[in-house]
């Protein structure tokens, strides 16, 4: 049996309704120092450096991530092994 819902709704009430928090003045506040810091960068040598500090788990974070986000996309797609657990 398959069930499909669909929820017709904007990020903000998909938000409320999970009860997660509100983040966009932590999100606004983040972008803001990030441009700032940006601007700043005037050679690569700085731009991998203000990364580095950004990243604080560095290269392997960033394929945990990608790892992550391919695998979220697969399992959305239906390509992910739906046996995988047995």
């Amino acid at each position: 049996m398959q069930i499909n819902v669909t929820i017709d709704c904007t990020p903000e009430e998909a938000r409320r309704f999970m009860g997660l928090p509100d983040v966009e003045q932590a999100n606004r506040i983040y972008m803001d120092n990030l441009t700032k810091a940006m601007s700043g960068a005037t050679s690569v040598e700085q731009l991998q450096g203000l990364a580095q500090q950004l990243a604080p788990m560095g290269q392997m974070g960033l394929k945990l991530f990608q790892g992550l986000m391919e695998s979220g996309a697969a399992f959305a797609g239906g390509t992910a092994k739906k046996d995988a657990g047995k």
